[in-house]
């Protein structure tokens, strides 16, 4: 179901203006243009319907907040505009559970805004983990960072640090206090750093604001940033957005890097990567399929390279259902690649069996056309730890597949009981 917003607002421009940025982000404006209209609106409704709320600081019937404390009280992660923003303002808005405050100033502010809204539905599913011996401080530092929906995790030392790390694979974030005891600070983030690149783990000092040659050390042993104690609300969330965001992007760019364009497969260059380092661990059975779709320059002849396209697309999403618990890729052209960990030869064999059987009695529809499409496989599961080996053999059976007619499973199998 489409998220909603709530938007408390009497500024028509402004409304409107917000009402174009929330359905930009794919979320649907639930628009309230006082207090009273707000809590008639939201009666009726639950707070899990709602990603957030975009709050007025002055309405007519709220002029000093009293709707800011409506929301938040509602359990929904606040946003404040404010026309006018002095110190008392400032100070009456951060006195609150709010998640930021954005002054109407100037386009820039609204694009801030927009990325915001963004970062609440993506933080869902990220991990940020606290150390801090003391108590009250992570659980403060935790508490606002729920306020940005982010799943936090809380410890005193560096070894329970250690054991949440390893449970928790979805902490892209980790604060380290300067003032934990059982490990020295700057110590401690250089093992994590050998533990964790900074493309996976983004790293924060805390450091006290009487030591400023400790923000340089944290910096110098691996630390991605740091903040002072005591912190300012803006600076901290800025921080923490600017770092979650950077590991985003790198990402995308490893995802983009990695990702056949046509396909949405993993291509070649990611499946040499990802097997070569699964291999390490020298698996005791191991097999490896070269699947080549038959015929396929007579589709791209008789009725266009866009259903040649198709074609590609689709059978690269059945191979992704169908195998979706080993490593495929597209090779090129119309060659896949299929790697088989801790596979038995009988179970290889059966299911590029059941692969080849799928495709062939599953035609692809491309506009009024049915296109009949089957593919030859060459298998191979002769185990060996140097996976050009064993592509030069399952190619080798590929050969003899399109040879013997096409349409079937050549394998190197000899004891399939």
């Amino acid at each position: 179901m489409q998220q909603k917003v709530l938007i408390i607002e009497d500024s028509a421009s402004t409304i409107s203006l917000l009402t174009k940025l929330v359905e930009m982000a794919q979320l649907k404006p639930v628009l309230a243009t006082s207090l009273t209209a707000a809590k008639h609106i939201f009666i009726h409704s639950d707070p899990e319907d709602y990603l957030c709320a975009i709050v007025d600081y002055d309405l007519p019937d709220a002029p000093n907040g009293e709707a800011i404390d409506f929301a938040v009280k509602s359990y929904l992660p606040t946003i404040v505009t404010t026309a006018r923003l002095d110190e008392d303002i400032r100070k009456a808005v951060l006195s609150r559970d709010v998640v930021d405050y954005i002054p109407k100033e100037n386009a820039q502010i609204f694009d801030y805004l927009m990325r915001l809204i963004g970062r609440l539905e993506k933080n869902k599913t990220t991990g940020v983990l606290v150390i801090n011996p003391k108590r009250n401080e992570r659980s403060a530092m935790a508490a606002l960072l729920r306020r940005h929906n982010f799943i936090t995790y809380e410890c005193a030392t560096a070894a329970q640090a250690e054991t949440l790390l390893d449970e928790h694979s979805h902490i892209k974030l980790v604060f380290v206090d300067s003032d934990i005891q059982d490990k020295p600070p700057t110590q401690f983030v250089a093992w994590l750093r050998k533990q964790y690149s900074k493309e996976d783990l983004a790293i924060i000092g805390i450091a006290n604001d009487r030591n400023n040659l400790l923000s340089a050390r944290f910096i110098k042993s691996g630390a991605n940033d740091f903040v002072r104690k005591p912190y300012h609300l803006e600076e901290f969330l800025c921080r923490v957005n600017q770092n979650i965001e950077l590991l985003e992007n790198v990402e995308t760019i490893r995802r983009t890097a990695n990702t056949d364009y046509l396909t949405g497969l993993p291509n070649r260059r990611h499946f040499f990567y990802t097997v070569n380092k699964m291999q390490r661990n020298q698996p005791a059975n191991q097999a490896l399929a070269l699947l080549d779709l038959d015929f396929f320059k007579a589709i791209n002849d008789t009725h266009g390279h866009d259903a040649g396209d198709e074609v590609l697309k689709v059978v690269a999403n059945r191979l992704a259902v169908m195998c979706a618990d080993v490593i495929i890729a597209r090779f090129g052209g119309e060659e896949f690649c299929l790697y088989l960990p801790d596979t038995t030869p009988h179970n290889a064999v059966s299911r590029l069996k059941d692969i080849r059987h799928n495709i062939s009695e599953h035609p692809v529809k491309f506009g009024e056309l049915t296109l009949n499409v089957t593919v030859s496989i060459g298998l191979t599961t002769r185990s060996d730890h140097n996976i050009q080996a064993m592509l030069t053999t399952a190619d080798k059976l590929l050969y003899q597949a399109k040879h013997n007619g096409r349409n079937r499973v050549e394998h190197d199998a000899t004891n399939l009981n």
